[in-house]
């Protein structure tokens, strides 16, 4: 599974709080996703994804 955050980030914090292990915000302050999720992981990426205000988080199986 990989993740990705795409444009239209709000830094709002979601995706960071939720799952620190795949997501973490740049040097912009914006969020970026590490890529492959590793299985532990992945549940709590989807919640990141689904939480996401603006759905910009995208996971691909």
């Amino acid at each position: 599974m990989k993740a990705r955050v795409m444009d239209g980030c709000i830094s709002c914090g979601a995706c960071v709080t939720t799952c620190p292990e795949v997501f973490s915000f740049d040097e912009d302050g914006l969020a970026e996703a590490c890529g492959e999720v590793a299985s532990e992981y992945e549940e709590a990426a989807k919640e990141a994804r689904d939480d996401c205000p603006v759905s910009v988080i995208d996971i691909v199986e």
